[in-house]
């Protein structure tokens, strides 16, 4: 992908520099290359020579990364965007992860007798079903055997051939 001089004149700044490189020229080069690397989802191996060393792309990436280049690069386009009144609502997610929460959390409000009841309810139905779990894994325990030509619904199981 080859960026327009207008897209690069608005990137380059947020580019860093170092002291001994990269140079200027190749730092468009290189800045296209991770471009290229996202935009086809290529291996970073398979990068075009045009870009330069595919490791020294790599390494300029993880760097920019590192230095939270890519951030203040995002942030500087929705500021710009803006500025210009383009910025599209639209566009904006919402993470829709849920998380169980208490029900006092909800604004739910029960009376203490019916709270300690539904508690008391739940604490039996997990004892319930730990002694069931228990008797399952008792060692000796036969399988309930089925009646004979009736399929449990398991395949093969109990089912005659042919």
């Amino acid at each position: 992908m080859q960026l327009t001089d207008v897209e690069w004149e608005f990137i380059a700044p947020y580019l860093p520099i170092g002291k001994y490189g990269p140079y200027p020229e190749r730092l468009r080069q290189q800045f296209e290359g991770v471009i290229w690397r996202f935009r086809t989802g290529g291996q970073w191996r398979e990068m075009p020579t045009e870009f330069g060393a595919w490791s020294t792309v790599h390494n300029r990436f993880r760097q920019w990364r590192d230095a939270g280049v890519f951030e203040a690069l995002l942030e500087g386009l929705i500021a710009e965007a803006a500025k210009r009144g383009e910025v599209d609502l639209s566009l904006v997610s919402i993470d829709s992860t849920t998380a169980r929460a208490h029900h006092d959390a909800a604004g739910m409000h029960l009376d203490e007798d019916v709270l300690t009841a539904l508690e008391k309810a739940a604490t039996e139905a997990e004892k319930a079903r730990s002694k069931g779990a228990a008797a399952m894994n008792r060692p000796g325990r036969r399988p309930k055997a089925n009646p004979e030509g009736k399929s449990d619904g398991v395949s093969g199981a109990g089912a005659s051939s042919g």
